[in-house]
């Protein structure tokens, strides 16, 4: 079993930076493939940015792409996502998620249905 805690929402200006932090705890979490993905209201879950067990292999949505940065901490078993220039439009609540699926390439980590487990979710408001 894979407990998430994600921290850093908060509400903020248009063009403010805020880092995002997921918590991870588990047996062999470290080898775990991490996600970020977002909802906003009224509006499906969608895929924001993943990394791989080593941190060493990163995929970035294309709406996000320059402004998100995903990163790892495998000895504090901590990922992040640091976001910058910040819109209205990434008003969302988000989630991080975790699996140990044996698989490789975008959609292994793209695809929010191959995720086991996921955390609670923080909000994040980006006011004009």
């Amino acid at each position: 079993q894979v407990q998430l805690v994600e921290s850093g929402g908060g509400l903020v200006q248009a063009g403010s930076s805020l880092t995002l932090s997921c918590a991870a705890s588990g047996r062999f979490v470290s080898t775990y493939k991490m996600g970020w993905f977002r909802q906003a209201p009224g509006k499906e879950r969608e895929f924001v940015a993943a990394v791989n067990w080593s941190g060493l292999t990163t995929y970035t949505a294309d709406s996000v792409k320059g402004r998100f940065t995903i990163s790892r901490d495998s000895a504090k078993d901590t990922v992040y996502l640091q976001l910058n220039s910040l819109k209205p439009e990434d008003t969302a609540v988000y989630y991080c998620a975790a699996h140990n699926r044996a698989c490789a390439g975008h959609g292994c980590y793209a695809t929010s249905n191959i995720y086991d487990y996921w955390g609670q979710g923080t909000q994040v408001t980006v006011s004009s």
